[in-house]
């Protein structure tokens, strides 16, 4: 069935790269992004994702050697190819997190099931609330601290809860915690802000030391 050995090879190399590109962890984007910020590649240009564009060449030309190393069965095992490329990367992440991690690197942010909301209390006062629910898999407490970033097409309304950050927390082992939190801001020296509304899917920074990860 394998008539080039060499070639198979190949395609295993380029398949993994692919897959270790699209390692979802430590960070809510791809390990890909964190190789290319750390050897200062743009992640971004002009709205092209130079990783996402990495990842599938590395795929396609994988699949590539993966066909001329076959004497029979290419549809069959291209198929299986691709469900492991895009499968694999997310599983091995949740077992990893779930069986071995530590600390912060055990810790999941739900932001699905987070959420903050906002309202003037009067001219000059803006209230704001939110609720983030975090889980520790690991069978140790986590202690770290927490705080809000925003992408570049988000609302500025989260930059507004980082004052006096970052925010504490603690998740016993084996444990969810939800965690709420309240301030009041000043606004009157702002000219431009949200004065209500309500945000989901919030991205948080998570600190621990020198350790962190952007969930």
């Amino acid at each position: 069935m394998v008539k080039d050995k060499r070639f198979i090879n190949i395609a295993l190399i380029l398949l993994f790269t692919s897959m270790a590109l699209n390692f979802p962890f430590p960070h809510e984007y791809p390990y890909g992004e964190t190789v290319a910020t750390a050897l200062h590649i743009p992640v971004q240009t002009e709205g092209i994702q130079s990783v996402g564009i990495a990842i599938i060449l590395f795929l396609f030309s994988g699949l590539y050697f993966l066909v001329k190393s076959l004497n029979k069965y290419h549809g069959r095992f291209v198929l299986i190819a691709i469900i492991l490329a895009f499968s694999i990367p997310h599983v091995s992440a949740s077992a990893f997190q779930k069986t071995l991690a530590k600390g912060i690197y055990a810790i999941s942010y739900e932001s699905e099931s987070s959420s903050c909301s906002f309202e003037m209390t009067d001219e000059t006062t803006l209230y704001g609330i939110c609720e983030l629910l975090f889980e520790n898999y690991s069978n140790h407490e986590a202690q770290f601290t927490f705080d809000f970033y925003e992408k570049e097409d988000d609302l500025s309304m989260l930059s507004l809860m980082n004052n006096h950050v970052p925010y504490e927390v603690k998740v016993k082992g084996n444990e969810r915690e939800r965690v709420k939190i309240e301030k009041k801001i000043d606004v009157s020296h702002m000219k431009n802000f949200v004065g209500e509304g309500e945000s989901a899917f919030m991205n948080i920074i998570i600190m621990s030391g020198e350790k962190s990860r952007k969930l």
